[in-house]
């Protein structure tokens, strides 16, 4: 049965208005309200179609009224933030993260008629370190907990959430966990990252990095918020990238450093609200994360359209190059053709100058005496 009343946070951002703007295409969905502090830009607005956007903090008690006189009965919680510098500050983050969540919940307890809730969470909770996993599945856990920063909050929402839905087992609950989100339109932490036409990254690091593209996380927020999956499933696309690759095909210049300097690095750019190098996302750039999607695929029954390295390729689209990748790649290609050149002719000097073996002296009756 298809939801009646949608409520969605965070539609100011662009993926939450995107979101807002799926679900109101929908005819079978009655009404979608979203909900934010601030209003949309003007074009984020323009996309919202029938959309009723109210003006509403989720840490305020008076969220719950909103939930109730509109008798929602599904709720997308998107409102959580990822950087410092867009929510105000760290401790404005964690107020709007962790106090909003709870009072959102605490609304969403109240009120009978509410049926489902989704939860965009983060695969950040699992950490980054370099005892972690190939790959990590739904059932693990952090090997190195998050110790603050968006993943201790997240990992403090989806601790509520759980606790809600024991309160609360009539409602189905969906937990998502993106990887890093990445596209043409979406302002995401790599896509600041990639943007800097020089890259500073830890000397003797290079990360793995598995992205999902801003079409294929619409996709998978409206498919939770009108699909009956209940359960927590990582989202993100097939393949990986290697942290070096990455900057080399978006045309950008990698400038390794000792980690020692990251540190300095890190907090000369956060300051200016440049680039979040938080400790986690530092830890994250060093070791990289990479998880499971058969659960997604399988079970929640979505295959996202685009590969780790096509939705790299689509954001790079956007980006003027700082170098040609098709010059960076002749040039690896040259230099590597002239390695192996290097190397066969050094292999054949070898075989040339290993003396060969001379026959050993014929010794007169010695066959005879063996064969006998």
């Amino acid at each position: 049965m298809p939801p009646a009343v949608v409520l969605v946070t965070g539609v100011s951002r662009w993926l939450g208005g995107a979101l807002a703007a799926e679900l109101a295409a929908d005819p079978g969905i009655d009404r979608v309200i979203g909900v934010d502090t601030v209003p949309p830009a003007p074009e984020v607005l323009r996309r919202l179609g029938r959309t009723e956007f109210v003006r509403a903090d989720i840490r305020n008690p008076l969220i719950g009224k909103v939930i109730e006189s509109a008798a929602v009965d599904t709720v997308v919680h998107m409102n959580i933030s990822a950087t410092p510098a867009s929510a105000g500050g760290r401790v404005s983050m964690k107020e709007l993260n962790v106090i909003g969540s709870m009072q959102l919940l605490a609304a969403c307890q109240r009120s009978p008629r509410v049926r489902r809730l989704v939860l965009k969470s983060t695969s950040a909770v699992y950490g980054a370190s370099p005892r972690d996993p190939a790959v990590f599945s739904e059932t693990m856990q952090a090997r190195r907990v998050p110790g603050g920063g968006f993943a201790k909050d997240s990992l403090d929402i989806e601790g509520y959430v759980r606790s809600f839905a024991r309160r609360r087992p009539d409602v189905g609950v969906a937990v998502l966990r993106f990887t890093n989100l990445i596209g043409p339109r979406i302002d995401s932490l790599l896509s600041g990252f990639f943007r800097m036409p020089v890259i500073p990254t830890a000397l003797g690091y290079d990360a793995r990095v598995q992205l999902l593209h801003e079409d294929d996380a619409v996709a998978v927020l409206a498919r939770a918020a009108t699909g009956d999956f209940v359960g927590t499933v990582n989202v993100g696309a097939q393949g990986t990238v290697l942290l070096s690759q990455a900057i080399r095909r978006l045309g950008r210049v990698q400038l390794p450093l000792p980690e020692a300097a990251m540190g300095s690095l890190g907090r000369l750019t956060r300051r200016p609200g440049l680039v979040d190098w938080s400790p986690e996302q530092m830890r994250f750039l060093n070791f990289g994360r990479v998880v499971d999607t058969r659960v997604l695929r399988e079970d929640f029954g979505y295959s996202p359209h685009y590969t780790t390295a096509e939705a790299l390729a689509d954001y790079g689209r956007t980006l003027p190059p700082v170098v040609d990748p098709q010059l960076v790649a002749g040039v690896t290609g040259g230099v590597r053709t002239a390695v192996g050149r290097l190397a066969g002719g050094l292999t054949t000097a070898s075989s040339l100058c290993t003396p060969r073996r001379r026959p050993a002296p014929s010794v007169p009756g010695l066959r005879a005496v063996h064969d006998a």
